[in-house]
Order: C-alpha cells, then structure tokens, then sequence
C-alpha cells in the first residue's frame, strides 16, 4: 500500500482575513471610507485626526480607538462631539479583523462618510494585519528620527499615505530629510507624504483636501 502525505496548508491568517473582507464590504456598501491610522506611541495619532475631523466638519465622520488599556483618547474625541468608541485590546499589539467587526454597531455608521481607526501604537503589529480598512494612513513624527522607514519598512511600504507630524522639531533632533524621503520612496514609491504640525493645524488643508478626493472612489 502507497501512502502519499499531501501537504494541507492554510493561511495563517485566514480567519481574520476573511472577517476584513466582510468588514470592508459593509462599510463600502454604505459609502464609508475606513481609514486605518498605525503610528508609533507619541506619533500625534489622536491630535492629527482631531485636525482631519475639523477640516471635515461637513463630512460625516466615525472613529474607533485602539489601544491596550484605557479611553483617554476616545473621551478627548467625545468631548469634541466626534462619534468614537473605544477597543482595548488588553495585551494584543494590534487590532484585528474580528474586533472591529463587534465595534461596528456600537456606532451608527448611516450616513456616507469616514470611519478612522486608530490603531495601536505600533510600528511593527498593525501594518501586518488587514482590518477591512480602505486605506492606511501612517503618522510619523520628526522627533521619532528620519530612519524609521528603514526599521519598519512593512508599515511605510504599506501606507496610502503618510503624515510627518511635528515638522517644527526638524532643527532640533537632526531630522535628516534626504534620508529620510530616499527610505520611504524605496519603499512606497507613490504614497504622499505631508509634513504637519498637529499643534498648529499647519499642513493639514492638504491632507483634508487628500482625503476628500478619496471619498467615493
């Protein structure tokens, strides 16, 4: 008697995957765009959105905060009248598929507009896993270093777009600027990068202007 082994392989992350694909449809179906935002702890995530949301205050706009423990941000975004729920994770680096998916009707998700996630803070976790977002939004910040696309390529390779927030600390940590872009275009030769100042709202007319146009495509 032959026996033939024959190997049966599954994606690791099927599961999750398949779950993201739900989640994308639903959200596309009532013409939200689902924005995923990764960025190291400290990047400007909450304070960056909280400019988007202001240069969209005609657009409908949701959010779903991420994070290990605690709401502070989701209640900053409360107390602007911005729609937001909170996940913590309680360990886990990142947001997956199937928690977003239980997030859902705790907003209410309508009207056509925008759903920003704010993932965990994270170079590495949130760039591996598809959530059933439309696009990634990475925020970086100047006084992370410029050679944080050569660390954590996976998430610059990624990103639909980029943000370079606290521009106006470039002269005080020696933010190489050549170093910096020659990283991110070897990686992402396409994305924009806006250099912002989330303190100021400096920059963001463009980045609002960006997301606008992505609305309904």
């Amino acid at each position: 008697m032959c026996i033939q082994e024959i190997p049966v392989e599954e994606k690791i992350y099927a599961e999750n995957d398949r779950i993201a694909h739900d989640n994308r449809h639903f959200l596309k179906d009532r013409g939200i765009l689902g924005v995923n935002v990764m960025g190291a702890p400290g990047a400007g995530k909450t304070s960056s959105l909280l400019q988007i949301i202001k240069g969209l205050a005609e657009q409908n706009v949701y959010v779903i905060e991420g994070d290990i423990e605690s709401d502070i941000d989701t209640q900053t975004l409360l107390a602007q009248g911005i729609e937001a729920v909170q996940i913590n994770t309680g360990g886990a680096c990142h947001l997956d598929a199937p928690a977003l998916q239980l997030a859902f009707p705790r907003l209410s998700l309508q009207q056509p507009g925008f759903l920003f996630i704010e993932n965990v803070g994270n170079l590495v976790c949130p760039a591996e896993f598809e959530i059933g977002e439309h696009l990634k939004m990475l925020i970086c910040s100047a006084a992370e270093g410029s050679d944080k696309p050569y660390k954590y390529p996976l998430a610059f390779e990624k990103a639909q777009v980029i943000l370079l927030n606290k521009r106006d600390l470039k002269p005080y940590v020696g933010f190489d600027d050549s170093f910096f872009y020659k990283g991110v275009r070897a990686l992402n030769p396409d994305a924009p990068i806006f250099e912002v100042n989330a303190k100021t709202g400096e920059g963001f007319l463009e980045v609002v202007q960006w997301f606008k146009e992505r609305l309904g495509k």
